[in-house]
Order: structure tokens, then sequence, then C-alpha cells
């Protein structure tokens, strides 16, 4: 049966078409982005869907965060999506990693996750699903790194499968299911045009993952397929 999922970072690329493909399929869609005014696409799929719910939500924001969450206070959460995040400068080879960047990348892709549950835990807790999943990445897992730089964004998801085991066992007595996703590489702007499928392929994916997994896999982190993938 449909519920209530949040969905962070959906003016475009994954967040957009996970806010597509869910509003659809008539499930009240809460969609947060940074920047409304640049949101075209969202705010024609609100105009669409009755039960899709459009907020500002720069996710380093947490006082902005803090205040989201007042507004949703008796919303109980089925999904908690944490979508938003931040590449940052590519080519970050040994020798060219530029710090301030590093320290962005951390806050937008470990740190403001963290925040995400942290805020909105109780909501989740109150639903029927009780899902928190974070959109991490392949190239984060310590096992699959054979090609070795891009030492910026693949230590943030690193860092943020951390996160999402932690939360697994600290929010299990809550009741609280907590996995890691990756998405495939999708042509979005992020992964670009030469990516191998695209987001309707990767959100389905994903959408069957989230709408399946049961208590036994918090922890995980899955492919888009519902495959496992080496931590």
């Amino acid at each position: 049966m449909p519920g209530t999922i949040l969905i962070t970072g959906c003016n475009r690329g994954l967040g957009l078409e996970l806010t597509r493909q869910f509003a659809a399929d008539g499930w009240k869609v809460v969609a947060t982005c940074r920047d409304l005014d640049r949101a075209e696409e969202l705010k024609a799929l609100e105009r669409q869907y009755p039960k899709l719910q459009v907020y500002t939500l720069d996710v380093t924001d947490y006082r902005q965060m803090a205040q989201l969450a007042e507004r949703l206070k008796d919303q109980p959460i089925d999904i908690l999506l944490s979508n938003a995040g931040y590449y940052g400068p590519k080519g970050t080879l040994f020798g060219r990693v530029d710090r301030d960047e590093w320290r962005k990348v951390l806050e937008a892709n470990t740190i403001a996750p963290y925040m995400l549950a942290e805020t909105f835990c109780a909501n989740v807790a109150a639903s029927e699903r009780k899902l928190i999943a974070v959109i991490s990445s392949k190239v984060g897992s310590i096992a699959d790194n054979a090609s070795g730089g891009g030492y910026i964004y693949r230590t943030s998801k690193t860092a943020v499968n951390q996160v999402v085991k932690s939360l697994s066992v600290d929010l299990a007595e809550r009741g609280i299911t907590v996995i890691a996703l990756h998405p495939g590489w999708v042509q979005t702007d992020m992964g670009g045009p030469n990516a191998l499928i695209s987001p309707e392929e990767s959100v389905s994916g994903l959408k069957q993952v989230l709408l399946t997994t049961k208590s036994e896999k918090s922890g995980s982190f899955l492919n888009y397929d519902g495959s496992p993938i080496p931590w």
C-alpha cells in the first residue's frame, strides 16, 4: 500500500525521477530541494500530483532542516530517503586534492544524511514501513577500489556507509531498518552521458528494493538490483 516518503535533492536526476515514480504510484511524497526557483520540473510534478508536497531544504542547513521537521512533526514517514549529495571537483588525484572542497563534500554526503536520520527518526518510527535509506555509491566500497584516486567523493561515501551501519544498530530497538544503496552508474548530470543506465531504470530498481527490504537486511549495502555490495 502507498505510504509517505521524504526524498531530498529532488530538483533533477535521481531525486526527480524518484519523486515522479512514487507520486505516480499514489504515494504521498515530501520532496525537497535547495533552490525551488530553479526546479521547474519538480514544480510541474507538484501541479500534476496533489499528494506531492515540495519544500525548500539545503541539507547542510540544519536549522532549516529542524524547521521542516517542525512542520512535519505529526506526519509519519514510511521511507526517509537521503538522496541529495555533492560530488565536488573531478580529477581528485594524489597531490591535487582541494581540502576545502573535501570538507564541503563530507558535510553534504556524510554529515547531512546522519542529521536527516537524527531529525526525522521519530517520524519514521511512527510509520508502518520504518525505513531509512541513503543513496551511497559503489566507489565508496573499500573492497572494490582497485583504481585509486577519487579521494574526496570516495571517502564521503565510505564514511556514510559506516553511518548507515551504526544507525542500523542504534535504531533497531525502534524497529527502524537502515540501508545504503548504490543506484548504478546513471545518466544524470553527476553520472554523465556515458553512464550505463537511465534514471528510469535505476529508480525502478531502487523502488523495488525500497519496497521489499525487510528488517533482516538492516545495515546492508545494496545495489539497485538488490544484490549485496562488499564494504
